[in-house]
């Protein structure tokens, strides 16, 4: 098990190591595995990308990402309404008809409802890339109205299928159109991993993810 000291210069070197990111401004702390970034980047891609490299660091139990964005000139809000709405329009995997984005000093809300849980997560990556968002808050419901059948059984076996995950430390659970995952995986990016596969599942419209991260 790595040491505070050690778990912080390992994230400290990995954000070094990342080319998508000046991370001379950020700033790393660790305790008992739970890591807090703080400082400033350019851009919310940024920040997004700094927190995606302290998930992959073995030994992070926890993030807290305190990293503020501080753009080097004012954008309109108009005008990142309108570049947002494009972005939304031209992502084959986002239903733009669907979202409606509220934009406010740079923070961007996307509201709105689709079937799935990928449109959802493109909806922001499409948002988190344009230049003058400072945030991003992802309240676009999921209403897949397909009635869900074997749920729990079929996550397990796409769990089993997985190569990335250790499955047998994995249980699940089917509440209504809820999956529930409870037990340890081995990293967060692993958690991640058995998350989206519960979302894939027909029918499912929340996960609740209980799995800790093995120190």
């Amino acid at each position: 098990m790595k040491t505070d000291l050690e778990l912080r210069q390992d994230v400290d070197r990995e954000l070094a190591w990342d080319p998508k990111l000046d991370a001379s401004k950020v700033t790393v702390t660790a305790v008992n595995g739970v890591v807090t970034l703080a400082g400033q980047v350019k851009s919310y891609l940024e920040k997004s990308e700094a927190e995606g490299v302290a998930k992959r660091v073995l030994g992070v139990t926890g993030i807290a990402n305190d990293i503020d964005v501080v753009l080097g000139r004012k954008v309109d809000d108009t005008d990142l309404t309108e570049r947002i709405l494009n972005a939304l329009k031209w992502n084959a995997s986002v239903p733009s008809d669907k979202i409606k984005p509220i934009v406010r000093d740079g923070w961007v809300t996307l509201d709105g409802t689709v079937k799935w849980k990928y449109q959802k997560d493109a909806a922001e990556h499409a948002v988190e890339y344009l230049h003058g968002v400072k945030g991003v808050t992802n309240s676009i419901l999921i209403d897949n109205p397909v009635e869900p059948k074997d749920v729990s059984k079929r996550i397990t076996e796409s769990l089993i299928r997985n190569a990335r995950i250790d499955a047998q430390q994995i249980s699940v659970k089917a509440r209504g159109h809820t999956a529930v995952l409870d037990g340890s995986v081995r990293s967060w990016p692993e958690r991640d991993e058995a998350e989206m596969a519960a979302w894939a599942a027909p029918g499912v419209t929340s996960v609740e993810n209980h799995l800790s991260v093995r120190p």
